[in-house]
């Protein structure tokens, strides 16, 4: 009777050597272009907010009374004679007999790349006048228009995605560390230790973040620094949202600490926090990552809200959540849509996220790499 052959590993190709882990999930995730988009995405979303000043055109303090609720401005391909020209120009616009904005043909400016502007610090270091793209002089050039206050609003939708965006990101960081360890001294001790951290986890999983941020916020003064009111919203995030992660990190550690090598480790006497840090969480930080990327879209959306609301980050410094407060108002919607530019950018932003939490999972579980 002929043996039946012997399973092969899994090799790289056109090489013959045997994938690591990080080299399946990896190739998995490029076969996967829709994961692969969504995390385009999100890179070019992140350096938008990192590059902000350099591609915002004005300051996101810069008021114009009388350009308020300025439209998006045209933007045509040809020169003043209509001949077609590589060079885009920037239409000016007037108000006619009903004071509604038209485009001014005879009008026109050419945007430039690397234009001069206000001032500013690169990556908040590098001192600088040169912005990406924008006209000469005080040409009006709004790509999305402007609010009720005259205020660029692609400069402060640009500029609002530093604190929209890194809101998740921080929030994530500290919900990660902290559900890791707890979730992971809860599996690997077990008994009462166990019920006391998964009993406390309950507690604040019970806890409404988001009417408990409205709360606070009823509380304290009005005029709080925005980094303070940044600070709390991530306190709150933080506090509350390790808890979930915590319980799913408790359960993958209760069936690999009674593994053979976590059972050597213990033999040779290596320390508890050392086993639970060098043996038992790196087998739980699949399906960390991917908790942390689903979680990061739920951190967006609380800052957005309570900034909608009022309660969150308030002007001047813009956000997300702060500049869609105009959308209440129904007679401003209808007359100035454009408003509606970071309602759009959150919407993208969870998406991309959500598909990118989507591809990670199906990369990193080897059950789904078939």
């Amino acid at each position: 009777m002929s043996e039946l052959p012997a399973p092969q590993e899994e090799t790289l190709e056109g090489s013959g050597k045997s994938q690591t882990p990080g080299q399946l999930a990896w190739g998995q995730l490029r076969r996967n272009r829709v994961a692969m988009a969504a995390g385009i995405v999100v890179c070019l979303l992140y350096l938008m907010a990192i590059f902000g000043e350099f591609i915002s055109p004005y300051p996101v303090a810069d008021i114009r009374p009388a350009l308020y609720h300025h439209p998006p401005t045209p933007i045509v391909w040809h020169d003043a004679a209509g001949h077609f020209s590589l060079q885009p120009y920037a239409l000016g616009m007037k108000k006619d007999a009903k004071d509604e904005y038209v485009p001014d043909p005879t009008v026109r400016a050419p945007i430039r790349l690397f234009n001069t502007g206000f001032a500013y610090k690169l990556l908040w270091i590098v001192p600088l006048r040169i912005h990406l793209f924008g006209t000469s002089g005080d040409f009006p050039f709004f790509p999305l228009g402007t609010d009720h206050l005259g205020r660029d609003v692609f400069s402060r939708l640009v500029v609002g995605s530093q604190v929209s965006l890194s809101i998740g990101l921080v929030a994530i960081a500290i919900t990660f560390s902290i559900g890791l360890l707890v979730g992971g001294a809860a599996g690997f001790y077990g008994g009462r230790v166990d019920n006391v951290l998964m009993r406390l986890c309950e507690v604040l999983q019970s806890i409404p973040s988001f009417y408990l941020l409205i709360a606070l916020a009823g509380i304290l003064p009005t005029k709080i620094p925005p980094a303070v009111t940044f600070l709390m919203i991530i306190g709150i995030l933080s506090f509350v949202g390790w808890a979930g992660l915590a319980r799913v990190i408790r359960g993958i550690t209760l069936s690999v600490r009674e593994r053979e090598y976590v059972e050597a480790a213990r033999a040779l006497g290596v320390s508890d926090f050392k086993i639970i840090v060098r043996h038992l969480l790196p087998s739980t930080f699949t399906i960390a990552i991917v908790n942390a990327t689903l979680a990061i879209p739920g951190f967006i959306l609380a800052e957005a809200g309570l900034s909608f609301l009022g309660l969150g980050i308030r002007d001047p410094v813009p956000s997300w959540g702060n500049m869609l407060n105009e959308a209440r108002d129904l007679e401003v919607l209808t007359r100035a849509t454009w408003i509606l530019a970071p309602g759009f950018l959150i919407f993208i932003t969870v998406i991309a996220f959500n598909t990118l939490g989507d591809g990670l999972r199906d990369a990193l579980d080897p059950k789904l790499r078939r």
